[in-house]
């Protein structure tokens, strides 16, 4: 790779050559052979440099085809004459490379396999000189030289086969090149095309900059479009393809627009021969699948320069040929109706309405929602009619698109001619005036108009069930709950409402710290209602709706302290939308999210927050994603300590209509962000005003969540009410929260220790470096030097392992002062850039008593500037406001 890309994925293959050129008195060196593209090249010129800033003398040879047919032709260029008796060309050729025979000396020669007899002679007598170390690059599978092979077969020299880079590499190449976080899905597309070749990879980033899809959005940098590929790339491409003959080409375009083919399938189309030759030339491959042998391209990027050559007209006839086949051999498998129809989108053959429509439903089951709209829209131009439209606005819906979605449910809804059709309707029109345009009051009023009108029993239950998974989204949580047994007790309840009886259970009860409503929500779904569930078979338009009901269990399971399952649950999810682009893999991301900032590791769970609200950029929020992502993207910056950035998150979020459950999330989200600001004491007020709300709402959970939080920032008025709280709530956090409570009230180290450890124990362990913190103070305090060093220890090494985070307990451990609380909370406030007037407004003091702690506090501190004050309190420095 050129210059600005950095070697990242080969840390051992780079420990090895280290050591072969820092062991030049001995000789030796390596054989760095892989497919092309995998960096040997790059790998081995990095060795010389390595080696010439040691002083040795280095050499670089490149073996090509052109000059194989002269003897020591790759060593022209620094011996200067080619062509003469090949004994003594090796000796002058020794004697030019290593000049008095003496040591020093490290030789790189690139593509070995392609060394004429000559050279790779050379080659060989260099490996057996001491004092000479050889760096030399092979293609895997390729023939090459018996005295190049013999280099590793008598052991002269160590082999390292390199591997292309795994995606975790790529993720961290492309971030490093681009400096700074991209999202998941792009990172996962450049993976799947390139397959980590890293110089596919490099070219193909550098054209996604050039022609500006890949760009940065809200900080994330994201790839949108169809690939563009460059010049430099398709050349790469066309060198290892090689030259074909029509009949392999044939092979190849085939599969370039219909893969997985069954081989049978394709030699039908294509002729035995030429799949026998282009599976020989290593073109396609070809791997068994039960009975089945599907064919497949060798490597993506030769169906992507297949495709960008081929015509409109000839695409539509291979699309159409491809098509029909798939029919000629029965269409057995459940997917190939959906290849069928998506292939006759764009070609030659007659559309079917109805093959388009069960298409559609199929691809939003498997939640590629781009190509169900695709295959909806066209249903709906051929006729489609209910079922067709019906399509159409769910996936509008989820795209985000709810203005349109709206529009379209309403045709949906004058299409129906039965019962049971207009609850179908009625579901999708109610979701999306409740989640996607945030319109609770009317979609409440549209479902008991449906309640109220539909006589059908099975629908009843359904729209029924709905209405308790509303219920409890607003923080109507006991009459959810208590809608959703009755549901559950029923044995004839369908699929659909199962899930929304369960969504009304889980939260429900779930947010009054319920036992029974834990259990169901920790996701142990193998008792009667998950096998009822799976009995009844729920319709594909509950096929995302299964993300929300994701989330509600992250989020019951976070806020509880059953963490294990949290992060679970967000890996499942996680897995199911990882192959497919849009609105799911950002759910997905908020669910990682939401499970990585109650294990505490806030830094991956901004990224990911932030990730899906950058992907979101240009779209309406459907369901709240926007607003979930921000909401966590604000708690765990803060946590952090990342102000700056938590500021800005907090000044888009808003509380959503639709999810009055998060309310007291959304204060205690300012809670953190004043307490990251310095303003502790502020944010302890803001916590205890969430636990109010939540209190008047009945959500001991949530409750019991923002009183805790008051603790962490040194609040020792909580401990009573935690303690009421934890006597009647049955989850992890309840008492642990007031465990940590009662011994910061009662001045106890002890106690925060112990506290320290229960919190660990469940999984939160940032806060439990918050109690150790604490407990380390106190024993200072206390004189208690010994304890205090342990319990400091303990609190850094958990911060560690929450990615650094820097919470109020943590920085005033760290940084002890002779400040009152209030001079230190009014010093940290001036010192990240908040003007006097600005401290004084938020702190409801004077000016001048501001003004006042100000200098106090830079007299103590013997500072005399705000920057200066910034330093010493470990903020760094801060632009003062005026």
């Amino acid at each position: 790779m050129a210059d600005g890309w950095p070697l990242t994925g080969r840390a051992q293959a780079m420990e090895l050559v280290a050591d072969a050129v820092g062991r030049r008195a001995g000789g030796g060196g390596m054989v760095l052979a892989g497919a092309p593209g995998v960096g040997k090249t790059r790998l081995a010129r990095e060795a010389l440099r390595m080696a010439a800033r040691r002083g040795a003398r280095t050499h670089w040879a490149a073996a090509t085809r052109s000059a194989r047919s002269l003897p020591l032709g790759a060593f022209a260029p620094m011996l200067g004459e080619v062509g003469a008796d090949p004994a003594r060309l090796v000796r002058s050729a020794i004697e030019a490379l290593i000049p008095g025979a003496r040591g020093g000396v490290v030789v790189g020669v690139d593509d070995a396999h392609l060394l004429d007899d000559v050279s790779a002679m050379l080659v060989h007598r260099l490996a057996l000189r001491a004092g000479v170390t050889l760096i030399v690059t092979v293609r895997s599978g390729e023939p090459a030289p018996d005295a190049v092979t013999a280099l590793w077969k008598d052991g002269l020299l160590s082999r390292v086969e390199l591997q292309p880079l795994s995606e975790p590499e790529l993720a961290t190449l492309v971030e490093a090149v681009l400096g700074g976080s991209v999202d998941s899905h792009s990172l996962r597309r450049l993976w799947e095309i390139t397959r980590g070749n890293a110089l596919y990879l490099r070219h193909l980033v550098d054209a996604q900059l050039e022609c500006g899809r890949l760009c940065q959005v809200r900080g994330v940098w994201q790839w949108r479009g169809h690939p563009v590929l460059s010049p430099g790339l398709t050349e790469l491409v066309d060198s290892r393809v090689g030259r074909l003959s029509a009949e392999v080409g044939e092979v190849v375009d085939l599969l370039a627009f219909g893969e997985p083919l069954g081989a049978g399938v394709l030699a039908a189309l294509a002729g035995a021969a030429a799949v026998e030759e282009a599976e020989q030339r290593g073109l396609i491959s070809v791997e068994r699948d039960g009975r089945r042998l599907p064919a497949r391209l060798a490597h993506p990027l030769y169906g992507e320069v297949r495709r960008a050559r081929t015509s409109v007209l000839r695409a539509r006839r291979l699309r159409g040929r491809i098509a029909e086949a798939i029919i000629a051999a029965g269409a057995r498998r459940g997917d190939d109706l959906l290849r069928r129809a998506v292939l006759s989108l764009d070609s030659d053959v007659a559309l079917e309405p109805q093959l388009l429509t069960v298409a559609g439903w199929r691809a939003s089951e498997l939640l590629d929602l781009r190509l169900a709209e695709r295959l909806a829209g066209a249903s709906c131009s051929a006729g489609g009619g209910f079922e067709a439209h019906l399509l159409m606005a769910l996936v509008l819906f989820w795209r985000g698109r709810c203005d349109e979605a709206d529009v379209e449910l309403d045709a949906v809804y004058h299409l129906a001619a039965t019962d049971a059709e207009r609850a179908r309707a009625t579901v999708p029109q109610v979701a999306n005036l409740f989640w996607g345009l945030a319109r609770p009051v009317e979609a409440e009023s549209i479902l008991r108009r449906a309640l109220d009108t539909v006589t059908d029993e099975p629908s009843q239950l359904v729209l029924t069930a709905m209405g308790a998974a509303l219920d409890a989204f607003l923080a109507r949580v006991s009459r959810a709950a208590d809608s959703a047994r009755t549901l559950l007790a029923r044995p004839d309840l369908p699929g659909l409402a199962v899930m929304f009886a369960i969504w009304g259970l889980a939260l429900g009860t779930g947010l009054q710290g319920r036992s029974d409503a834990v259990s169901t929500a920790t996701g142990a779904w193998t008792d009667t209602v998950v096998q009822r569930w799976g009995e009844t078979a729920p319709p594909a338009e509950s096929s995302m709706l299964m993300f929300v009901f994701a989330h509600v269990r992250v989020v019951v399971l976070r806020l509880a302290g059953w963490l294990g399952q949290a992060r679970a649950v967000a890996e499942h999810f996680r897995g199911l939308a990882a192959d497919t682009p849009g609105i799911a893999q950002h759910m997905a991301s908020v669910l990682t999210a939401e499970a990585e900032l109650g294990c505490g590791r806030v830094r991956t769970a901004a990224r990911s927050a932030m990730q899906a609200r950058s992907a979101l950029e240009h779209e309406t929020d459907p369901g709240g994603w926007v607003f979930n992502s921000l909401l966590v993207s604000t708690l765990s910056l803060a946590m952090a300590g990342d102000v700056l950035r938590a500021r800005d998150a907090l000044a888009e979020l808003r509380p959503h209509p639709a999810h009055r459950y998060r309310d007291p999330e959304v204060l205690l989200a300012r809670a953190w962000v004043a307490a990251a600001e310095g303003a502790v004491g502020e944010g302890a007020t803001l916590a205890r005003e969430a636990a109010s709300i939540a209190a008047t709402c009945e959500l001991p959970t949530q409750e019991i969540g923002a009183l805790h939080a008051a603790v962490r920032f040194g609040d020792a008025t909580v401990a009573e009410r935690l303690t009421v709280l934890a006597s009647a709530a049955q989850c992890p956090i309840a008492g642990t929260a007031a465990a940590q409570a009662t011994a910061l009230a009662e001045d106890d180290p002890e106690g925060l220790d112990r506290a320290s450890v229960q919190l660990e124990g469940i999984g939160m362990r940032l806060a439990a470096a918050d109690a150790a913190a604490q407990a380390a103070v106190l024993h200072h305090r206390h004189g208690r030097t010994s304890a205090g060093t342990a319990a400091a220890v303990r609190a850094q090494a958990l911060a560690s392992a929450c990615e650094n985070a820097a919470t109020p307990a943590m920085r005033a451990m760290l940084q002890p002062s002779p400040l009152t609380d209030r001079e230190r909370e009014i010093a940290t406030l001036a010192a990240t850039g908040l003007s006097n007037r600005d401290i004084a407004g938020r702190l409801v003091v004077s000016v001048r008593t501001v003004e006042g702690h100000i200098y106090h506090a830079c007299t103590k501190l013997g500072v005399t500037d705000r920057s200066a004050l910034a330093e010493t309190l470990g903020l760094g420095r801060s632009t003062p406001s005026r």
